[in-house]
């Protein structure tokens, strides 16, 4: 008897839960028993398509990571063989990313409409299993499940300017974006405090703008620590981490920002500014009142130059141009910008400057270039103030309410406040024990709670929310482990708002969810923050 209840409790610890994060739609239990995935198990894809021939690849070496069991992979011409998982495509399915797990005793069916949508029901098979080191058998429960996201654009960002990261660094964060169904990677390349991107035309912009001669101790103290500071990713590199990132089936979206934020290029290049310089890289925070100077042609075919570049090493849809935190105090100055003010015919309103007028000129014609060339441009909220079209989609992060203004204007909006999706904050009031952060407090309640349509939006417009995305900006964040524990667990939150509705959202069950998801953090040794597990509020926390 003794040893019949030590393998019911060895089988139940080796028992797959379909319960993960995000939760699934649904979850169906089958009569039948359970499937027995052991180290014979196959895994199978449809012969000739090398996306699932991948995506099998990936599902035998998470196996493998989690129970130790390595699993061949094969092709084949039709599916439902026994004793093996079957990838297959399902054309009859809705949506491009939705998709549908079937197991029976007999085989286990990961099922999309595309491979996007098979790798999604990998990550939720991935995420059902145990974390058991190694083992000879896991039973999975004989069941259907079945998952669909609520947005298109699931998104995290990454800042590599303030500080610099390593092509490692990077594709371990695009793991991590990929175990939580993320499927868009905002990478911000450029700022006053570094130039991230090599561009063939302007090598100066990454050997002279890509360093710094120090950096500010602490929040903009009076104390910088004199080191010289920097890096660049090479377009081979770049290269890489893209194709990296769509083998999981994540578009990186660049960010060149314009026509401020822009000093670690005035750096390089000080004809591009107003006052010609002389100018230094930036080794402070905040924001610079040098900014490209608009007046010169110059300045235009500089940015249409550089964009020819960024679009070759980014196939995405999509290109981000910043523009926000753009002082006008040079133009107002600027003979140039005013002569161009001038030869526009630019007229003030009781809403707008003529230089907030010309910033809008200035965005149009690169977005006019960005269409012609088959792309489509992003902008943080304060292009709304600068008279863009339509065309161009909006990242809200002053708040919520300029992605609501935005869509009921037309646009399309991918919602990123503040409060509560900016990571780089603390995650707690009480920060005496907490690495420094730029400041605020999103916990992870409140990011759960987030939803990214607000209710008073018409129903006509609803379309409009693409999604929603958290950001991390790095003033304060200087390696690694640090990205990490600012993300996580935050971004587990963060995958509930963008795959489930809000009726299907309970905090208190997904609290219950996520510590075999913290398991999987600890297997890959990713830095998260533990408090966030076990206290229900701040006023726990000591």
């Amino acid at each position: 008897m003794m040893l019949i209840a030590v393998a019911t409790a060895v089988a139940q610890e080796n028992r797959a839960n379909y319960r993960v994060v995000p939760l699934p739609d649904r979850i169906d239990g089958i009569k039948d028993a359970d499937f027995k995935l052991k180290g014979t198990t196959l895994v199978d894809y449809p012969t000739g398509n090398r996306d699932m021939e991948r995506n099998a690849a990936m599902l035998s070496l998470y196996v493998e990571d989690l129970t130790g069991m390595h699993l061949s992979t094969r092709p084949v011409n039709t599916g439902n063989n026994h004793d093996c998982i079957s990838l297959q495509l399902d054309p009859k399915m809705a949506g491009d990313e939705d998709y549908r797990i079937t197991v029976t005793s007999r085989s286990v069916i990961i099922a999309g409409k595309t491979p996007a949508g098979v790798f999604y029901g990998i990550q939720t098979l991935r995420k059902s299993i145990p974390v058991v080191g190694k083992v000879d058998l896991v039973l999975l429960p004989a069941a259907q499940v079945a998952g669909s996201p609520r947005f298109g654009y699931r998104g995290m960002h990454l800042d590599c300017s303030r500080h610099f990261f390593s092509v490692e660094t990077v594709k371990r964060y695009i793991d991590i974006m990929a175990l939580h169904g993320m499927n868009r990677l905002h990478w911000h390349l450029t700022d006053d405090q570094g130039w991230r991107i090599e561009i063939k035309k302007y090598p100066r912009l990454a050997e002279v703008g890509g360093w710094r001669n120090g950096t500010t101790l602490g929040h903009n103290s009076p104390v910088n620590d004199g080191i010289r500071y920097g890096g660049y990713y090479t377009q081979e590199e770049i290269k890489e981490i893209v194709r990296y990132a769509a083998d999981r089936y994540i578009t990186i979206i660049p960010e060149i920002d314009m026509p401020g934020h822009m000093v670690a290029a005035l750096t390089a290049y000080p004809e591009l500014g107003c006052t010609g310089g002389p100018y230094e890289v930036w080794g402070m925070w905040g924001v610079a009142e040098d900014i490209l100077c608009v007046g010169k042609d110059e300045t235009l075919q500089f940015v249409n130059n550089v964009l020819d570049e960024v679009i070759q090493l980014f196939p995405g849809e999509y290109i981000h141009i910043g523009g926000d935190e753009s002082p006008r105090v040079r133009w107002q100055e600027c003979p140039r910008c005013q002569q161009r003010i001038v030869d526009l015919g630019l007229k003030a309103t009781d809403h707008q400057s003529v230089e907030a007028l010309l910033q809008g000129w200035f965005t149009t014609q690169v977005q006019q270039y960005l269409s012609e060339h088959g792309r489509r441009m992003i902008g943080w909220d304060e292009l709304l103030g600068c008279n863009v079209d339509t065309t161009a989609t909006i990242m809200s992060w002053r708040g919520a309410e300029p992605g609501s203004q935005g869509a009921m204007q037309g646009h399309d909006v991918i919602m990123s406040p503040v409060d509560p999706l900016y990571f780089d904050y603390y995650q707690t009031s009480k920060t005496w024990n907490e690495p420094t952060a730029f400041g605020g407090c999103n916990t992870l309640k409140k990011v759960y709670d987030f939803d990214p349509v607000a209710d008073d939006l018409p129903a006509d417009k609803r379309q409009h929310i693409l999604g929603a995305q958290a950001n991390v900006w790095t003033e304060y964040i200087t390696c690694e482990p640090q990205i990490q524990y600012q993300v996580l667990p935050r971004m587990a939150a963060l995958a509930e708002v963008q795959w489930l509705h809000p009726e299907d959202k309970d905090y208190q069950d997904f609290k219950k969810r996520l510590p075999h998801l913290v398991d999987i953090y600890k297997l890959y040794n990713w830095t998260y923050r533990a408090k966030s597990l076990i206290v229900e509020s701040e006023d726990q926390e000591k």
